[in-house]
């Protein structure tokens, strides 16, 4: 799925991944309210009004359930017409496994925001996230792209997905800006992962006949 000079660049972006939401968590434990930075970033970012406060509400729904289930239903729809099923079982995979930790954690860490709404790390920023690198992830491979261009592009579109998810969450006063990095960095964390979980299981199931038909890591497979 990945080419080993992409996979190997990915592993310490995973690594400071979790480790910044592991830090973060401890460090906001428990509050019910904003900390130092989002104190300081979330009257400039949150509560806005229309036009803006519509499109924050578009950019929301694609991280909603009914959104959500949308892009990976086309996104899965789309690999198997291509006849690629590990690319689709990653996107399922990816998607469950990034969501799933986020609500491992919101308990765990146990803040709060509008009463008592777990909000650390964001969902919606997650999983978004998580798609957008997912996808540019999968084009990588494809493409054949070598370690700086397709890191180049996948912390492009992890970044952007991220930045738009990540501002309509603190406009729409959903959550705090530090929820929005805690979710930004666990789809990094989460996502390499996952990628490399289902290549290696993709690979142990193959019989050993097509296994030696399969090009070097460096080559376009999916």
């Amino acid at each position: 799925m990945l080419s080993s000079s992409v996979r190997a660049a990915l592993g310490p972006v995973a690594v400071l991944g979790a480790l910044t939401v592991a830090v973060i968590g401890i460090l906001i434990a428990g509050d019910n309210g904003p900390g130092r930075v989002d104190a300081w970033l979330q009257p400039d970012m949150g509560g806005v009004r229309p036009p803006w406060r519509k499109a924050a509400l578009a950019v929301d729904f694609l991280a909603e359930p009914a959104g959500a289930a949308l892009l990976v239903m086309a996104a899965v729809t789309v690999f198997l017409l291509l006849r690629l099923p590990r690319a689709a079982v990653f996107i399922v995979v990816g998607a469950g496994l990034t969501v799933g930790t986020t609500k491992l954690l919101k308990p765990l860490v146990g803040r709060t925001i509008n009463g008592e709404h777990l909000s650390y790390p964001s969902g919606h920023t997650a999983f978004l996230t998580a798609f957008a690198l997912m996808v540019a992830l999968l084009a990588a491979g494809r493409l054949g792209l070598g370690r700086t261009a397709g890191l180049l592009l996948v912390l492009t579109a992890a970044l952007a997905a991220g930045a738009a998810m990540g501002w309509a969450q603190v406009a729409l006063s959903a959550h705090y800006p530090t929820d929005v990095l805690g979710g930004w960095c666990t789809a990094l964390a989460v996502v390499p992962a996952t990628a490399w979980l289902v290549d290696r299981t993709a690979d142990a199931a193959r019989p050993e006949r097509d296994r030696r038909r399969v090009r070097p890591a460096g080559g376009r497979r999916a």
